[in-house]
């Protein structure tokens, strides 16, 4: 009877830290859930740009990668008006394009690697739904180059998980160990 009674305590208190830290983590859990599912899905969402295609028979006859990146970055300024600080430079040898993505700013522009010529120039929300995923959108919104609110939001959230795992396996596995002392006969 010992061992049924601890057990229940113990079942109790896996319990209520259970339910204390999913109330707390609920709306972190939800929106890591929602935006996993937005990224598994973000082609057939029309989350990132369709990449444009252009003459693709001799990679060798493409402008410079810097003539590119200039093009890119004077549209962006001059036409656009936002920052043109490059992030990320995509290189589409098969699609004859280059894809520049901006570091302040979730814009992409594609460039012919034949002519130079801006393609097009789209939002790329997918980087603002894996932004928000990975908790790195705080440090984007205080324009900060550290990954302090990413690792901190990242870290407190799994380990979070990670509690809720092993308190809902108790929660699962102490009412059948209950149950096995029920049924050994009494001696």
């Amino acid at each position: 009877m010992i061992n049924i009674s601890k057990t229940a305590r113990n079942t109790r208190i896996h319990r209520r830290i259970h339910k204390l830290v999913s109330i707390t983590f609920v709306i972190f859990l939800l929106i890591i859930g929602i935006t996993a599912i937005l990224l598994a899905w973000k082609k057939e969402m029309k989350l990132i740009p369709k990449t444009q295609t252009t003459k693709v028979e001799n990679p060798g006859d493409w402008i410079s990668l810097e003539q590119m990146i200039i093009t890119g970055q004077t549209f962006m300024r001059d036409s656009i008006g936002k920052s043109d600080l490059i992030d990320r430079v995509d290189v589409r040898p098969d699609k004859g394009i280059a894809k520049i993505v901006f570091k302040k700013h979730f814009t992409e522009i594609q460039i012919d690697g034949f002519s130079g010529e801006v393609l097009s120039i789209k939002q790329r929300n997918s980087h603002l739904v894996e932004k928000i995923h990975d908790g790195s959108i705080l440090d984007f919104l205080m324009d900060s180059d550290s990954e302090n609110s990413k690792i901190i939001y990242s870290t407190l959230t799994s380990l979070g998980l990670i509690f809720l795992c092993f308190t809902g396996f108790y929660l699962w596995y102490n009412p059948r160990k209950m149950k096995r002392f029920k049924k050994k006969p009494e001696m």
